[in-house]
């Protein structure tokens, strides 16, 4: 049978598939830690995560969360941060350690072939962190000499402060970094919060590459045969106490010639039914490069390189944000105009054709997704870290394809007036 070359194959817009989260094992090592993990991928590597409820939520003293996590893998009581980290360059792995707003996560990437040698090491971290004096020291003098550049840039500071207005500043979605609750941190307060939050008792591991049950029994070898022992971290609960006014300008720069622009508004997290509706929303509204915001203000105005509105979903509340940094003479019309798409998407029905691409756009970044182990997992923890399941991935694919013109303008009546959101002008 000869090939037609003449004939071009037929196109499928994205909406037209059919989408299936691969699933994914769910197990318990020797001890009864749970490990969940998927084989997928074709090359010899593997992701693994290590997850704590050890984020910003959790702190009992600012900024320990993101310097315990930044100094874990800087010594153990057999190895300094030097030999850490030539081991695992020896075996041309990467680690990275990361504290979040509600968890912190250790992973790891490589070769499945040099696991044997690098889960010790990641067990040795998790266990035996000592947290020495001089590395501490010299963290808090990188992360205040970090922290003194950045707060020169009025987007840092837009990002600081317009999380405060909305959470309050005492509450830990609102807290920003300042250089007294550096200079106070201690090794007594590094210490103390690595031992309630990082206890292998409140750990949950995630793996994804060219895996099967082998390289669950490597993991199990090491850390299927610790002793697990009970740690009780008592929920924490936080009144919001946002500002009070919610229109601000702060010169933080009297010479500065541009300034950053944050519009801003609490939002339900990914349990709220209306979140998946939020999110079509969202990308037609700011979320990508076609969006209305980045249309009219971008290459219609012309008044800034780039502008987003994105959502923050976190495990005890959310915000949905506008962003963009813009020429000093022209921050104002660009607020109006931000608020003049708002107004649009509250009082007319977008076209069929527009809401089309949108969710060729939303479902074809997704086709993405699910191509690749390390995507595939990262989807999956986040289902799992949130109490959700597939059901949960399947009703959002019904409401990407299936949401009308006229459920957009009704949600955008509810969560896009414009009288609700903060203002934060910085310049």
């Amino acid at each position: 049978m000869s090939l037609d070359r003449v004939t071009p194959p037929a196109i499928h817009d994205a909406i037209e598939f059919d989408y299936v989260l691969p699933p994914i094992n769910q197990e318990q090592l020797a001890n009864g830690l749970p490990i969940h993990w998927l084989n997928a991928g074709v090359q010899e590597v593997v992701e693994i995560n290590w997850v704590f409820p050890a984020g910003i939520w959790h702190e009992s003293k600012e900024c320990v969360a993101n310097a315990t996590a930044g100094l874990l893998k800087n010594g153990t009581s057999k190895y300094t941060a030097h030999q850490i980290n030539e081991t695992i360059e020896f075996y041309g792995a990467s680690l990275k350690v990361h504290a979040g707003n509600d968890f912190s996560t250790i992973t790891i990437h490589s070769l499945n072939k040099h696991l044997p040698q690098l889960l010790p090491v990641i067990l040795e971290i998790i266990t035996d962190a000592v947290f020495p004096e001089q590395e501490l020291t010299i963290y808090k003098q990188n992360t205040i000499q970090r922290l003194l550049v950045n707060l020169r840039q009025s987007e840092f500071v837009a990002n600081q402060q317009i999380d405060a207005f909305l959470f309050g500043m005492n509450h830990p979605y609102g807290r920003y970094t300042r250089k007294e609750n550096i200079e106070a941190l201690t090794r007594e307060d590094l210490l103390s919060f690595y031992k309630m939050h990082f206890a292998l008792a409140n750990m949950q591991i995630f793996m994804a590459g060219r895996v099967d049950s082998n390289t669950v029994k490597m993991v199990d070898e090491v850390f299927g045969k610790c002793e697990v022992t009970t740690s009780t971290i008592v929920p924490a609960t936080f009144d919001m106490n946002p500002n009070t006014e919610k229109k601000h300008h702060i010169i933080n720069d009297e010479n500065g010639v541009q300034g950053a622009i944050r519009i801003a508004r609490t939002f339900p997290n990914r349990h709220h039914p209306d979140f998946a509706p939020m999110v079509v929303l969202n990308t037609l509204f700011g979320g990508y490069f076609g969006s209305r915001l980045m249309s009219n203000i971008r290459e219609d105005k012309g008044y800034t390189y780039g502008i987003y509105s994105s959502l923050s979903p976190m495990i005890n509340g959310g915000a949905i944000t506008i962003h963009t940094e813009a020429g000093r003479d022209v921050l104002e019309a660009a607020v109006k105009e931000i608020y003049h798409e708002m107004d649009l998407l509250c009082n007319e029905l977008a076209d069929d054709e527009e809401l089309l691409l949108v969710k060729n756009y939303l479902l074809g970044n997704l086709l993405g997704d699910l191509d690749g182990p390390f995507s595939i997992l990262q989807r999956w923890r986040m289902l799992i870290l949130n109490d959700l399941d597939e059901t949960h991935f399947n009703n959002n694919i019904r409401i990407y394809k299936s949401i009308t013109v006229e459920e957009l303008r009704e949600l955008a009546r509810k969560y896009l007036n414009k009288d609700h959101f903060y203002e934060l002008v910085v310049i």
